[in-house]
Parts: C-alpha cells; sequence; structure tokens
C-alpha cells in the first residue's frame, strides 16, 4: 500500500475555512475503489498547520493523482497556503491499520 503524510501550512485568514476548502476533494477520494483512509487532522501547536494522513492500494495511487478531483484540488489549493506542502509518500507493506504492540486495552 502507499502511506502519504502531507503538511499543508495555511494562511490565517484560511484556517478556520481549509476544511471548506478542501471538502469535495476529501469526499470524492475517500469513495475512490482505491482508497484505504484519506483523515485530516489539525496541528495543536500550530494551528495554521493540517496534516492529511492518507492511504491507497498498490493500485490506487496513479488513479487518485490522475482522477479529476485531484487536479481540481491541486489549483484550488495555493490561494490558501503559505508555501509548498510538505510530504512523506511511501510504498509500505500492509494493507490497513494494524494494532499497536506496545499498547493493549482490554
Amino acid at each position: 500500500m502507499y502511506l502519504i503524510v502531507v503538511k499543508f501550512k495555511v494562511k490565517p485568514e484560511w484556517t478556520d475555512r481549509w476544511m471548506d476548502l478542501v471538502g469535495d476533494f476529501t469526499r470524492s477520494t475517500r469513495q475512490e475503489p482505491g482508497n484505504l483512509w484519506f483523515e485530516w487532522s489539525r496541528s495543536i501547536d500550530e494551528p495554521d498547520t493540517f496534516v492529511l494522513v492518507e492511504a491507497f492500494t498498490d493500485d490506487g495511487a496513479g488513479p487518485h493523482v490522475n482522477s479529476a478531483h485531484f487536479q481540481q484540488a491541486m489549483k484550488d489549493m495555493p490561494q490558501a497556503l503559505v508555501a509548498t506542502p510538505k510530504i512523506v509518500s511511501r510504498q509500505v507493506e500492509g494493507e490497513g491499520w494494524g494494532e499497536m504492540g506496545e499498547l493493549t486495552v482490554e
């Protein structure tokens, strides 16, 4: 699977509207057959920073970046960003979330 983490630094005037801006992109991506998850978080220490954690099947990553909603998001997002997003993108073993070995809840 492909595991991708992206950090977006948003302009102050967009921090409260960021999720609205990426709403259609998020909904469309979550409906893709190869999408395993597509989850947004907001930094506690830097409220202008949003983190996207996403995963795709091995065959799902290509269609995602070639989709119309991805291309539209790449046009829509820059207006709200301070800088180019930072990304970690890796192909890893597995098919989804596993349980944490160091902490067990019974």
